[in-house]
């Protein structure tokens, strides 16, 4: 498992491959985002989009699922996020794309106040099958300390 004393800054990561479906884009608009361009065809034609397109939310879920799955695989002992910086979506998504994503480790500190825990921020970037990028953000991630009574370093 790693903890805080386990991230390296500059590490990075490639992974995920989710492909979008136009019955996934309706549904999670209907609920979440009910704007026409992300339901109707005709309405999303009169667009600057040009035809369906995923909600930007949608995409963000897309990209936690992925997240999520990586950590699976290298299990982490996370204790969730404080939330997100410079969230940007920057190409839309649309029903036939396969998204991945890209991160790096861009710093961490370990909480004077709670030392238990420590927070790393990374950059995230999701890419469609063409390898443009749908978004980018950067992420706030805690994380547990394996050793608490260590001396926080300067």
């Amino acid at each position: 498992m790693d903890y805080f004393e386990d991230i390296e800054v500059g590490r990075k990561a490639s992974f995920g491959n989710y492909h979008v479906t136009r019955e996934e884009v309706i549904e999670f608009a209907s609920k979440y985002d009910p704007q026409p361009f992300h339901l109707d065809d005709e309405a999303a034609a009169q667009t600057h989009f040009g035809r369906l397109s995923a909600s930007g939310w949608h995409t963000c879920a897309m990209m936690m699922s992925m997240l999520v799955e990586n950590m699976k695989s290298h299990r982490q002992a996370g204790l969730g996020s404080p939330g997100m910086d410079n969230l940007r979506w920057t190409k839309p998504v649309y029903p036939g794309d396969t998204l991945r994503v890209e991160s790096e480790v861009i710093s961490k500190r370990r909480s004077a106040s709670r030392p238990e825990m420590g927070l790393f921020k990374s950059y995230v970037k999701v890419f469609n099958q063409d390898d443009e990028t749908v978004l980018e953000m950067t992420s706030n991630g805690l994380i547990r300390v394996r050793n608490p009574e260590a001396p926080i370093e300067a």
